[in-house]
């Protein structure tokens, strides 16, 4: 037998080896390959992904509340990888021939790639023959080196080793010189799409991901979202990030796979909760609490009704009515000597206050003991329009859940402010010491509870001021309430899981030209119940730019930068999963994101809405000009103008926060909204969506488009498409906002001082001064711009080294931009709130969700010290010079 085929086996590995070297599971892209530890092996493997049933994969942490035939619920509809609806893959491959991907039809850039391949292999070879002839005549110098030393001297002096040495190392930085030279004359490209892509025509990509769009898959992966209740660390989430993920390896994403935190989480008790009128007897009475079945044919199993990250506890006292729940509500009441301690505060949802969890606070703040919300018909009900199921409007029994964590205190899980809460973290606050908490019990009702708790103040206190009137009927009087009230007992008695595991999931597609560099799109997956416009229209919309974009990837086309879809998990509970990601990924995002696009509630309505850096804007424009309006059937640009819109500023409401405000991320937010509607109740559900929240899904299909074509440009536009003079020009505005706030809170202004001297002056000429630094370093460094495209589109496509470096250069200064502007001296950020280190964007301490611009300077200015504020502006002002200065240099 001949040797060389002989076939020698290999030994059959230990089980230790076998699991050492198993495939990476769902999660290996968090967990480091070479694992050597025994337990972590096992952890792995019970996560097994090979098994085909999903169900086998165990749960993990709370059960309660469960998901009746989640899984199941699943699989009554066709896999949307062969939906119907979808476009063939050949059909995609017709609509992209004019790409010229057939090497018989080659581009001018690939004939181009081909020449510069034979100058090099020619330059190559000249240097290769070059280099020999360097060595012939030193041979004779090698014989004589050979025999003039004794050889007893030095071993090596026998063959002329050490002149064979100092000769290599001459030709090998020869040929580093040479390459070197090569490289700067272009032989070598490193232009992108320019010189070494794929010959796609971006013309086309863009054509074919608005086609591609298809509002009947968006329906059904609508119907499969909304058909079980999943709130955060339910069973039902977690099989929503299971079918999420099996979409994203259906796609054909990268990296696919899930990470976990262990996070703070509540859930209601089954007959925890108790609102009760118990003195005086004759008015004895108790609120259901509950929303009606909203499905009974057959039934589904809905989500109790309470508020997330409420205190547990039983309290007993007057009623007392404070119209939205503000400060300045309470401070009225305190005016008209209505004394609030120990009382039961009934507040309305909306109106001077439309942060939940700070109307609790104001409460607590006030010396009440706890406090209800009630959703008044006049904001998002009947008086406004017919109601569910005759209408787009919160029904009598709908109820307004959410979360009263302070999200604009403390972001993400509230015992970890400021790290990552990964399974293995040690360091942990407990419930009493986290300031994102409120410390007094609160519970949401519908305005059919709200009512009799109405009714039962007359007479008591004094009549409220005409805006806190409502529109709950058969409301004879609108009282205050005082001291003398009727009594109401309020419990809510709450399951509390410290470490309670969610999952985000996660998945990409790589880069060719800077892998590293990423555009992400996020949207979270948790809902209070169904959930069908929040997030579900949004998560809907993200799974069929997936699956788009995930034809292209089949067909060979790749961005320059990677793409990352995320689906958070946590959001209504204070922003948790996208929260703990940035955290834990804090110095690679501010180094390498570029990008951060959110979509939360996808639509509501039919006004399309964004928020952002202003970085944004220029683009954002283009590509409204290439959508159209649904109902209008003009341009969504404009309809936009039309209506007057801007970019919106970013408050505190989504997930972007955590990367424009920790990670300076750049940050854009997009939606259609309209009407008020069921909001976090649950009769926001599929049949809401499809007969009045979006009728044959064409919203949901032109956000598709816009978003699609958002991500398109970010990740592949060789200039990053982001406009820093208009970023310029919003900061001017910004601080002539601010210049305005400061007067209305009386600032003793240094324009203005007549008869205030004996305090500290207030000067904003710093910021005027560092805006104007801006807005010249912004003009100078967009001045390059048009040159780069009148060099390389004019010399068809070609782009040099150099040109490719100052791009690259160029785009990671845009990008860097805001990391720059991110407050990261010792004791940075906001203060009393250090998670929040963005100088511009930011919520103030008690605006909750909206948007406001320097926050730190806003909240010296609302405490009244004028010499903090005076700091503020100082330091202000010098970071945004120094950000706006490393723009040129």
């Amino acid at each position: 037998m001949d040797d060389k085929l002989e076939y020698e086996s290999l030994p059959i590995p230990t089980y230790e080896e076998a699991i050492f070297f198993r495939p990476g599971s769902s999660r290996s892209h968090i967990v480091p390959e070479e694992i050597g530890d025994n337990a972590e092996r096992q952890r792995l493997l019970q996560y097994d992904d090979s098994s085909s049933d999903s169900a086998s994969r165990p749960r993990r942490g709370y059960q309660p509340p469960t998901v009746e035939s989640a899984r199941s619920s699943l699989d009554f509809l066709p896999s949307s990888g062969n939906n119907s609806a979808r476009e063939s893959m050949e059909q995609l491959r017709r609509e992209l021939h004019q790409m010229a991907v057939d090497d018989s039809h080659q581009s001018s850039s690939e004939r181009a790639r081909s020449q510069l391949g034979q100058r090099f292999s020619k330059q190559l070879n000249s240097l290769t023959r070059t280099l020999s002839a360097i060595r012939l005549p030193l041979r004779k110098y090698l014989l004589t080196f050979k025999f003039s030393f004794p050889v007893g001297q030095a071993g090596w002096a026998r063959d002329g080793a050490a002149c064979i040495l100092v000769l290599r190392m001459v030709g090998l930085l020869i040929v580093v010189g040479v390459i070197y030279l090569l490289f700067l004359s272009d032989v070598f490209s490193m232009g992108g799409r320019m010189g070494i892509g794929q010959p796609y025509d971006p013309s086309t990509i863009r054509n074919s991901i608005q086609g591609q769009i298809n509002e009947t898959s968006i329906s059904d992966k609508l119907r499969r979202l909304t058909n079980f209740a999943h709130m955060a660390g339910t069973e039902g989430s977690y099989v929503l990030a299971e079918w999420i993920e099996e979409e994203f390896r259906n796609a054909g994403l990268e990296d696919v796979g899930m990470e976990e935190f262990q996070v703070y989480l509540n859930y209601p008790r089954p007959g925890g909760r108790r609102i009760a009128i118990v003195e005086p007897s004759e008015l004895a009475w108790e609120a259901t609490i509950e929303e009606d079945q909203v499905y009974t044919d057959p039934p589904r199993q809905q989500t109790l009704v309470f508020h997330g990250h409420s205190k547990s506890g039983n309290v007993t006292g007057p009623l007392i009515y404070a119209g939205y729940g503000s400060r300045e509500d309470f401070e009225s009441l305190s005016d008209r000597g209505i004394a609030l301690n120990g009382s039961i505060v009934l507040a309305r949802y909306y109106g001077s206050q439309g942060d939940r969890a700070l109307k609790v606070k104001a409460a607590e703040l006030a010396g009440a003991a706890g406090c209800i919300i009630y959703s008044d018909p006049a904001e998002d009900g009947f008086v406004r329009g017919p109601a569910y199921p005759d209408g787009r409007l919160m029904p009598r029994d709908g109820v307004q859940r959410g979360a009263v964590s302070l999200m604009s205190w403390v972001v993400g899980d509230v015992l970890t402010p400021g790290f990552a809460s990964n399974p293995d973290e040690k360091r942990r606050l407990s419930p009493e010491e986290s300031p994102g908490l409120p410390q007094i019990p609160s519970l949401p009702i519908a305005w059919r509870d709200a009512q009799q708790l109405l009714r039962a103040l007359k007479g008591h206190g004094s009549k409220v001021p005409a805006e806190w009137v409502g529109g709950v009927p058969d409301v004879d009087e609108w009282w205050s309430g005082d001291q003398s009230s009727p009594i109401v007992n309020l419990v809510n008695l709450q399951d509390e899981v410290e470490r309670q595991p969610i999952y985000n999931v996660l998945g990409r597609i790589n880069g060719i030209e800077q892998p590293e560099k990423k555009i992400i799109v996020g949207n979270h997956r948790d809902s209070w119940c169904f959930g069908a416009a929040d997030p579900g229209s949004g998560t809907a919309v993200i799974l069929e730019i997936v699956r788009v974009f995930g034809e292209l990837r089949k067909i060979g086309w790749r961005p320059l930068r990677t793409i990352e879809f995320a689906s958070w998990d946590g959001e209504e509970y204070n922003l948790i999963g996208s929260t703990e990601h940035v955290e834990n990924e804090l110095d690679a995002l501010r180094r390498d994101g570029f990008a951060y696009v959110n979509v939360d509630v996808g639509v509501s309505g039919t006004d399309f809405h964004a928020s952002g850096s202003p970085l944004f804007e220029r683009i954002l424009l283009q590509i409204l000009s290439r959508a159209f309006d649904p109902v209008s059937n003009k341009t969504l640009r404009m309809a936009w103008e039309e209506k007057g819109t801007k970019l919106g500023g970013l408050g505190a409401g989504s997930d972007y926060v955590a990367f424009q405000d920790m990670a300076g991320t750049s940050s854009i937010d997009l939606g259609f909204s309209g009407e008020p509607y069921p909001y976090h109740s649950c009769y926001e559900n599929f049949e809401w969506m499809s007969n009045f929240g979006d009728p044959g899904f064409q919203h949901h299909r032109v956000l598709g488009e816009v978003l699609g074509l958002l991500v398109l440009e970010l990740a592949e536009k060789p200039i990053l498409p982001y406009d820093m003079q208009t970023y310029a020009a919003a900061v001017s505005q910004y601080v002539a906002d601010l210049d305005n706030y400061a007067r209305a809170k009386n600032a003793p202004m240094a324009t203005d001082p007549t008869g205030r001297t004996s305090e500290p002056l207030v000067d904003l000429e710093p910021l005027y001064n560092a805006a104007e630094v801006f807005r010249e370093n912004a003009a100078q460094f967009h001045k390059w711009d048009q040159s780069w495209y009148d060099t390389v589109y004019g010399s068809g496509g070609f782009e040099s080294n150099v040109m490719a470096i100052n791009r690259v250069s160029r785009n990671a200064r845009m990008a860097d931009f805001e990391t720059h502007i991110l407050d990261l001296e010792e004791g940075g950020g906001v203060p009393n709130r250090t998670q929040f280190k963005h100088i511009i964007f930011a919520p103030q301490a008690w605006s909750g969700y909206d948007e406001a611009y320097f926050p730190a300077i806003r909240d010296a200015i609302d405490s009244a010290n004028w010499t903090e504020t005076q700091r503020w502006i100082d330091r202000v002002a010098g970071i945004l010079i120094n950000a706006s200065m490393k723009l040129n240099f």
